[in-house]
């Protein structure tokens, strides 16, 4: 039977979790998600409302992105390609605020991080295409997104590969500085 480890990581309630594949002349099985081990680390698995998965080229930077209001948490993977992924810690009076730690997600590790909410996100395509596959625990409501500079010198996010491509929003997205009064006190309370 396929296992799942959890570990925590420095920033508080960011979780990373990497399945052992069961191996045979088949290939492999392995188990992405459980729901009895995420509540185990403090994930309230019954929350996840959505899944998604986006297609991303080499070096396409996507993020930072945040949700204002309640936060929105997240539990994210790469399922085909590589992936260079980011969390930024913007929940006020967290020890580790305005502080970010990388992962590398692969189709081949399976890992997967789980980004609670009040933490920015934002990942860059290691490879040629990469798919991205979020697990979500809130409705997508476009007047609660914002995003972040992905180069916001305060952050200081080190991407590995130069960034070949943004979105028109994450392109003209403001420094933390200039939005930080829009997260509120709130975000990541719950």
């Amino acid at each position: 039977m396929s296992s799942v480890q959890v570990r925590r990581t420095r920033i508080a309630g960011v979780l990373v979790m990497e399945p052992e594949p069961v191996r045979d002349e088949r290939g492999w099985f392995a188990r992405t998600f459980d729901a009895d081990l995420a509540r185990e680390h403090g994930v309230r698995a019954e929350d996840f409302l959505q899944d998604s998965v986006s297609r991303s080229h080499r070096g396409v930077v996507r993020g930072l992105h945040v949700r204002t209001g309640e936060g929105e948490a997240k539990l994210v993977r790469c399922s085909r390609g590589a992936l260079y992924d980011v969390v930024v810690d913007l929940r006020v009076g967290s020890p580790t605020y305005g502080e970010w730690e990388g992962f590398e997600l692969s189709e081949e590790s399976l890992r997967s991080v789980y980004i609670p909410a009040g933490c920015a996100h934002g990942f860059q395509a290691l490879r040629e295409p990469s798919d991205t596959s979020y697990r979500i625990d809130r409705r997508h409501d476009p007047a609660a997104s914002l995003a972040i500079a992905h180069d916001d010198p305060d952050i200081a996010v080190a991407w590995p590969l130069p960034v070949a491509l943004l979105s028109a929003n994450d392109r003209a997205a403001p420094r933390l500085s200039e939005v930080r009064h829009l997260l509120g006190p709130a975000l990541g309370a719950r």
